[in-house]
């Protein structure tokens, strides 16, 4: 079976996998050759430039020179009195001789070159040779890394860009302005001129550049330690995962908030239904625990205490400081479960990449920059309306609320009053907010 079309020159290292299986199996250069649609010759220099050598801890090797080899008795050892030392048995010439020369593998001087697949289990090689794909890729890596460093102009062409650049950059001028009127004379990308000045390669430097040295280095940001985060004990994504192996019926919600823009402390907490892409949307004046605390309050008041277990049985969300009072979340004022909740890894938003798309249509209605002041509860529950009654390719054409009209209890929806618009007027446009206070 002949592999795709290629869609690149250089050998990857899936292309080098398969060379060292091959070389393993005893296959040649052609066949190798034609499956990875290579020339035989490209695979022959890339096995010799890139094979490894391995000391096998003894130089037991045979002398290259032992068939015509005069000498005798070179070990001063009686048993070999007058003994002609190419014909001795002992294999010791390497530790008298100073003419020793170990002989080579023929194997290593002609196609393979490498030791994969010998099944010669007598051989005496003191070092032999393998193709690995692993360090093959890695020397690639590292030539083609290099080959892209330094300089690539001749010792006069450098000259002539560095009298040309540098008394203009000494009189204030920047490299836009440079290249603006003497783009015929620099033969050099912008970006190639701004890693010479920064190697050093031409007289000005980065002090010279107008605003190169206001620029501060980006701090890395750290990872919170996990050892300071009680709250996620027992609660990690990790934790998570091992749950649903457990209880893979259960159902998860995931949830998150949005924020408004800076001139308004409102945001809203969005849940989504993994089994049915329902969104709801809460509005809170505040984002604080005690706001997320009251949403929870609010919705086993509808559903009721079994029905809020079966209904939000796992709850996976991020890492915000309204979310770091889990107990609060998972259990009523009356000290009853109504669900479990899990956090997602630090930085990894995608963990609940559904919700996170799903935002993109309060996006469509509300734009990021604008604020919630003027944000209504009925504003809300128009936009979730419109929003879940939009038909999704990934649900096959229906829509979330045909399918939680299924698979979630009705108290739910009728408590939250949540309802399907016809399809011919579902608006997804900021004007479906008719709110002259929502700037």
């Amino acid at each position: 079976m002949k592999k795709a079309a290629r869609t690149h020159t250089h050998l990857s290292l899936s292309d080098r996998i398969y060379i060292e299986q091959a070389l393993g199996r005893g296959m040649t250069f052609k066949d190798t050759a034609i499956f990875l649609q290579k020339d035989p010759t490209t695979i022959s220099k890339e096995i010799r430039r890139r094979r490894c050598s391995k000391e096998v801890g003894r130089k037991t090797t045979l002398c290259s020179l032992r068939d015509s080899c005069t000498k005798t008795n070179i070990c001063r050892q009686r048993r070999c009195f007058n003994k002609l030392c190419g014909k001795c048995t002992q294999r010791s010439c390497h530790s008298y001789c100073d003419d020793y020369s170990p002989e080579v593998c023929p194997t290593l001087n002609k196609a393979p070159y490498v030791c994969n697949g010998c099944g010669v289990k007598s051989c005496r090689q003191s070092i032999k040779y393998y193709y690995r794909a692993q360090y093959a890729q890695q020397l690639y890596s590292e030539t083609l890394s290099g080959s892209r460093r330094g300089v690539n102009k001749t010792p006069l062409e450098l000259d002539d860009l560095d009298r040309l650049i540098t008394p203009l950059l000494r009189r204030g001028q920047s490299l836009n302005h440079i290249f603006a009127t003497h783009e015929d004379e620099i033969n050099c990308s912008r970006r190639t001129l701004y890693s010479y000045i920064a190697q050093g390669a031409l007289t000005a430097g980065n002090m010279d550049l107008p605003r190169q040295v206001r620029y501060k280095p980006r701090k890395v940001r750290k990872k919170p330690s996990e050892n300071h985060q009680a709250y996620r004990n027992n609660r990690t994504y990790r934790d998570f995962q091992r749950y649903l192996e457990e209880h893979p019926e259960a159902s998860v919600i995931e949830m998150d908030t949005m924020a408004s823009s800076r001139d308004s402390s409102r945001t809203i907490l969005t849940m989504l239904f993994r089994s049915c892409s329902l969104m709801l949307a809460f509005l809170l004046e505040h984002n604080t625990q005690a706001e997320v605390g009251k949403v929870f309050e609010f919705l086993e008041k509808i559903l009721g205490s079994d029905l809020m277990v079966e209904t939000f049985h796992v709850i996976l969300t991020d890492n915000g400081p309204e979310f770091k009072n889990p107990a609060q979340m998972e259990f009523s004022l009356s000290g009853k479960r109504r669900t479990k909740v899990y956090y997602c890894d630090p930085m990894a938003s995608w963990q609940k990449g559904r919700l996170e798309k799903n935002h993109e249509y309060i996006r469509y209605i509300i734009p990021k920059g604008k604020s919630f002041a003027g944000l209504t509860p009925h504003h809300v529950t128009l936009m979730l309306n419109n929003i879940n009654s939009t038909a999704r390719a990934s649900l096959n054409g229906s829509t979330p609320f045909e399918l939680a009209s299924l698979l979630l209890p009705q108290q739910l929806l009728t408590g939250l009053d949540l309802k399907a618009i016809p399809h011919d007027q579902v608006l997804l446009k900021s004007r479906l907010l008719k709110d002259s206070t929502l700037r």
